[in-house]
Formats: structure tokens, C-alpha cells, sequence
């Protein structure tokens, strides 16, 4: 395109990925250095998205073209982290985000605008394509997103997604935070050490904390239980293997289905049925009225202290 028109023009959306452009690339075509700069006035059918980076069909920019427009502007080398990357690796329980972050070499002189968060890093990240877009591994992501979260519950609601769904495991977790030694990870080592206990909830985190000041004995957590003829019973969200106690954190919206929670329905039956005592707690309690939890607590452990342990087996997951 060694000079412009009207048509060229109207061809340019069909040029650049998600119709989103650069001004060096827009030079390269062969449009007049001022023409961006006067397209993106009102009326002119173009909209200026960050600097030196415009969306050429006009209007407002959809989730995909402000993440192209952000990585554009980050330059080569730049992959998303943080709550857009989690997000795109598949993680859900995440807080609202209107921002891209993205992650950029320690050198490049680049400042945050607009949607766009900028963050430098001495430390070479691999890069993985979704959707044609770069992102770092998925515990990159999710440590970087929650570096910036200032609530517990927040963090643990995410960690803890990833981890149900596979996407990362405690030890990779781990290691994120290990390597990097980043500053701001105080959160991220709180639930860290929670879910290394066994916690896979932001419920069980809340029933974690409640238990290690009550003076009742330290439960295992997320333990499988097996009749002494290998009949599974489930897994129970807390454990005291001496007397035979279990705890289940019931509610839908810590479930991930409620095909989910129909399982753990069967499963309460299952263990009545096997002679397991099982204390039943929402977490809506474990914030109101923890004074009632620690007393159905306590009074539950007496009891299973009081009569023989069921013979079941438990291994921890």
C-alpha cells in the first residue's frame, strides 16, 4: 500500500489480527504519518486504544482487542499474566478484572496506561499460545494475579480453582513462589501453607482457621475413607482418624456442580450407613456463629471419643 485511499482504508481491518494495528505497522502499509492521529478524532472512524496502537474498525474495543492491543504495545517477548492469563488457562473463580497485565524484560522503559498494567521481570518466563495470544504457565499467572489481591478469600478462591481443576498442583505452586522470591507474596505463602495441610476450599480454609484455635486435636484434611471391604465413602473435607470423626463443609456454592453437591448427598448416606459420625456445617456459620460450630465441634469429637472407632480406612489424597 505505497499510497491511501478510501478503500485501502476500509481494508485495513482485514489486515491486522483482531483489526487491531500499531502506528509503526500502519507506516509500513504506507498511511500518512498524521492520518492515525486525525482518523481517531470524533467522527473519524477509528479509536485510539494506547499509544501508537488504534483500532481501526472505530467503537469500543471487545475483551480480545484490548489484549491484543496491550501485548501489541508491550512489544515482542510480552505474554499475559495475572487474571487475564489465569482466566485464559482456565481458571474461574476470579475477582472482576477490567485491566491486562501484561509481562515485559526488566529493560524495556515501558509504563502502564489505560487497561494496560505493566510489569518487568529479570526472570525469563516460557510462553504458552492460547488462542494465538502468549501467556506465561498458568502458576505464573495465578501468583502474579494474586501478589496483587489484598483479600485472603480472594486469593483462596482462585488457588484453590486452579487446583480442583487440575490446571496446577500445590508443589508447582510452590515452586513458583520458591524461584521467584517475590516481594508481595505474603497472601500467597498464607494459603500456600494452608492448602499444604490438605485445604482445598476458601469453606475449608475458613473451617482451617477456625480449628487451629479451638484446642481440639489438628484434623487431616481431604482424606478418603474406606469401608474395611475397600467400599469408598468419599472423601471428607476435615478427619480425626483416632476417634473417627468427620467434617463436611456442605454448600453449593463451594461445590464446583451440583452434580457435585448430589455426590456428596450420597455420601453422607454412605458413611451413616458404615457408622462414621459426621458433623454437617455451612459455611455461612463458619463466619456468623463459630461459637455454634466449635460446640458441635467439640461435642462431636466427646461423643465419637465415647464409643469403639468405626472400621474404616483412611488415606490421605
Amino acid at each position: 500500500m505505497t499510497r491511501c485511499n478510501s478503500r485501502d482504508l476500509a481494508a485495513l481491518a482485514d489486515m491486522f489480527p483482531d483489526a487491531v494495528a500499531t502506528w509503526t505497522a500502519l507506516l509500513r502499509l504506507g498511511v500518512p504519518q498524521g492520518l492515525p492521529a486525525r482518523k481517531c478524532q470524533p467522527g473519524g472512524g477509528w479509536t485510539r486504544l494506547l499509544t501508537g496502537v488504534y483500532l481501526v474498525t472505530g467503537g469500543s474495543p471487545t475483551r480480545r482487542q484490548m489484549v491484543r492491543a496491550a501485548l501489541l504495545r508491550a512489544g515482542p517477548g510480552a505474554a499475559l499474566t495475572g487474571l487475564e492469563a489465569a482466566h485464559r488457562h482456565g481458571v474461574r473463580r476470579l475477582p472482576g478484572n477490567s485491566s491486562v497485565h501484561v509481562l515485559v524484560p526488566n529493560a524495556r522503559a515501558l509504563a502502564s496506561q489505560s487497561f494496560m498494567v505493566v510489569e518487568r521481570s529479570r526472570r525469563p518466563w516460557s510462553i504458552h499460545l492460547t488462542d494465538g495470544f502468549p501467556m506465561v504457565s498458568v502458576e505464573r499467572a495465578l501468583v502474579d494475579a494474586a501478589r496483587r489481591q489484598q483479600q485472603l478469600d480472594v486469593v483462596r478462591a482462585m488457588l484453590a480453582d486452579g487446583l480442583q481443576r487440575g490446571l496446577c498442583t500445590v508443589s508447582s505452586l510452590t515452586d513458583e513462589v520458591a524461584v521467584r522470591r517475590l516481594r508481595g507474596t505474603a497472601i500467597v505463602r498464607t494459603v500456600l501453607s494452608e492448602v499444604d495441610d490438605g485445604v482445598r476450599s476458601v469453606a475449608e480454609a475458613w473451617a482451617h482457621s477456625l480449628v487451629q484455635g479451638s484446642g481440639l486435636p489438628k484434623p487431616a484434611w481431604n482424606v478418603a475413607l474406606h469401608t474395611a471391604g475397600g467400599q469408598s465413602l468419599g472423601v471428607m473435607d476435615a478427619w480425626w482418624d483416632d476417634v473417627g470423626l468427620a467434617w463436611e463443609i456442605d454448600s453449593l456454592e463451594f461445590h464446583l456442580t451440583p452434580e457435585g453437591y448430589t455426590r456428596t448427598m450420597r455420601k453422607h448416606s454412605a458413611l451413616a450407613a458404615a457408622g462414621v459420625l459426621v458433623v454437617h456445617t455451612v459455611p455461612s456459620q463458619l463466619q456468623r456463629d463459630t461459637a455454634a460450630v466449635l460446640r458441635d465441634l467439640t461435642a462431636a469429637h466427646a461423643s465419637a471419643a465415647a464409643r469403639p472407632r468405626p472400621p474404616v480406612k483412611a488415606t490421605h489424597q
